[in-house]
C-alpha cells in the first residue's frame, strides 16, 4: 500500500491564500447586505402602493434589483466558499407592467429571494461585521502601543478598562489581546463565514417543488420550440419540392410530351427536347438528394456522426480537424440534432470567423453527449433571436441539451454543445465497404 504525502507548506499555504481570499470577499458581501436592506424596503413600501400603480415600478425595480444582487453572492459563495447554488428562477415575464408584476408574484423566488434578504441584512450583517471587527481587533491591539508614544492621553487603555503606563507593557497587551482575537478570527470567523455560506446555499437554492416547475415550464417551452420548428421545417420541405423538383418535373412532362408529338415530323427537334428532359431530370433527382440531405444527410446514417462531420470537414473551406471518439452511437434524434449543430458552428466559422483553421472534437463524458467546435477567428460571436445558433439552441433544448459559446473580442470562439443521451452499439460502414 502506498501513501502520498502532502506537505505542511502546501496545505498551510492553500489555507492562508483561501483566509485572505473570503476576507476579500467579505467586503462585498456586506455591500450586498445593505443594498438588499434598500431593496427589501422598496419592496414594503411598494406593496400597499401597488393598488395606486405608483408602487408597481417599485416592486418590479425591487424584483428584478433583487435577483442581481441574489446572482451576485452565488457567484461569491461559489468562488469563495465552493457552494454552488442554483439559479431557481422562471424566465422574466414579458408583458405590459401589471401582467409581469402577477407573474413574477407567482413566482416562488420572488419571495424566496425577499426572505432571505431579510436575514442576509439581519444575521449576514452581524456575521460579516463580526468576521471583520475580530481581524481588525487583532491589528489594533498590535498598532495601539505605537499610537500610545504619540498620543498617550488618548490611547492608555485596552478596551477601556486594561490600562497601562509604558510601551513594553502596552505591547504585551497588545500581542496578548490581539493573538485572542486572530485565534477567534482564524477558528471561530472562518467556522462562521462557511457556515454562513451552507445557509445561504440551503435558503437560496430551490427546492423540489420550484425545479418540478421549471421543469414544466422548459419543457413546455421546448415542445413548443419543437413543434414550431418541424412546421418549419415541412414548410422548407413543400417550398423546395415546389419551386424546384415539382417545377423540374413538370418541364420534364412538357419535353417529353412535346417531343412524342414532334418525334415524327421532326427527329432533331426531338432529340434536343428528349436531351432538355434528360437535364431537367438530373438536376431534379440532384436537388430531391438535396434535400434529403437536409433532412437526414445519408452519409450520418452510413457511417454515424463521426464520419458525418469528418464529410462536412472535407467540404469546408477551411482546415478542419475532426477527433472522435465514441464508444457507441447516440440515438437517431440526438445524432440528427448534433449532425446539424456541427453544422450550422462550421457554416458560422465560414461566413462570419476569418479564421485559418477549425477544431471539431465528439466525446462522450459519463451520460453526455460533448461536443465543440474551436476556431482561430476575430471572435465576438454572439446569439441572436431568431438567428442559426439560436435555432440549434431551441433544437437541442428538446433533448435537454446545452449550447455554451465563448467567444472573446479578439478570439478563439468555441462552441460546446452538451446531449445527455445513451449510446447503443449500431453498424457504421466503414470507408472500404
Amino acid at each position: 500500500m502506498s501513501h502520498t504525502s502532502i506537505p505542511i507548506s502546501q496545505t498551510t499555504g492553500a489555507r492562508i491564500g483561501r483566509r485572505f481570499k473570503q476576507l476579500g470577499l467579505v467586503f462585498p458581501l456586506l455591500g450586498l447586505s445593505i443594498a438588499g436592506l434598500v431593496m427589501f424596503v422598496l419592496f414594503v413600501v411598494g406593496m400597499p402602493l401597488v393598488f395606486l400603480t405608483v408602487g408597481i415600478p417599485l416592486v418590479v425595480g425591487a424584483v428584478g434589483a433583487t435577483r442581481g444582487l441574489c446572482n451576485a453572492e452565488r457567484f461569491i459563495y461559489r468562488v469563495g466558499f465552493g457552494v454552488e447554488i442554483d439559479r431557481p428562477y422562471r424566465p422574466w415575464p414579458k408583458g405590459n407592467v401589471a401582467k409581469v408584476l402577477l407573474e413574477l408574484a407567482k413566482d416562488a423566488s420572488t419571495w424566496r429571494n425577499f426572505g432571505w434578504q431579510a436575514v442576509n441584512f439581519t444575521l449576514g450583517f452581524i456575521v460579516f461585521v463580526t468576521y471583520i471587527a475580530l481581524l481588525g481587533g487583532a491589528l489594533m491591539a498590535l498598532i495601539q502601543p505605537f499610537l500610545w508614544l504619540g498620543l498617550p492621553d488618548v490611547f492608555d487603555t485596552y478596551y477601556g478598562f486594561i490600562s497601562y503606563d509604558s510601551f513594553a507593557l502596552a505591547m504585551t497587551y497588545g500581542v496578548i489581546l490581539g493573538g485572542m482575537n486572530f485565534v477567534a478570527w482564524w477558528v471561530g470567523g472562518d467556522a462562521m463565514l462557511n457556515g454562513y455560506a451552507r445557509l445561504a446555499g440551503v435558503m437560496m437554492r430551490a427546492n423540489k417543488s420550484q425545479k418540478l416547475q421549471r421543469r414544466v415550464v422548459e419543457l413546455t417551452e421546448s415542445r413548443a420550440d419543437t413543434v414550431d420548428s418541424s412546421a418549419a421545417e415541412l414548410r422548407r420541405i413543400e417550398r423546395d419540392l415546389h419551386d424546384g423538383a415539382q417545377a423540374r418535373l413538370v418541364a420534364l412532362g412538357m419535353s417529353l410530351g412535346m417531343a412524342e408529338e414532334i418525334l415524327t415530323s421532326d427527329p432533331q427537334a426531338a432529340a434536343k427536347l428528349l436531351a432538355e428532359a434528360r437535364e431537367n431530370s438530373g438536376a431534379a433527382l440532384s436537388e430531391i438528394r438535396d434535400l434529403v440531405r437536409g433532412i437526414h444527410p445519408p452519409v450520418l446514417a452510413d457511417r454515424g456522426l463521426g464520419g458525418a462531420v469528418e464529410a462536412l470537414a472535407l467540404a469546408h473551406p477551411l482546415p478542419v480537424t475532426v477527433e472522435t471518439n465514441l464508444p457507441g452511437r447516440p440515438p437517431e434524434p440526438v445524432e440528427s440534432a448534433a449532425y446539424f449543430a456541427v453544422a450550422e458552428a462550421l457554416t458560422n466559422v465560414a461566413k462570419y470567423a476569418q479564421a485559418t483553421e477549425v477544431f471539431v472534437r465528439i466525446g462522450y463524458f459519463g451520460t453526455r453527449l460533448g461536443i465543440t467546435v474551436r476556431d482561430n477567428g476575430r471572435g465576438g460571436a454572439t446569439v441572436t433571436p431568431g438567428g442559426g445558433l439560436d435555432g440549434v439552441t431551441r433544437r437541442l433544448a428538446a433533448f435537454d441539451g446545452v449550447v455554451t459559446i465563448r467567444s472573446e473580442p479578439g478570439g478563439p470562439t468555441i462552441v460546446a454543445y452538451e446531449i445527455p443521451c445513451e449510446l447503443t452499439v449500431r453498424p457504421s460502414l466503414t470507408m472500404d465497404e
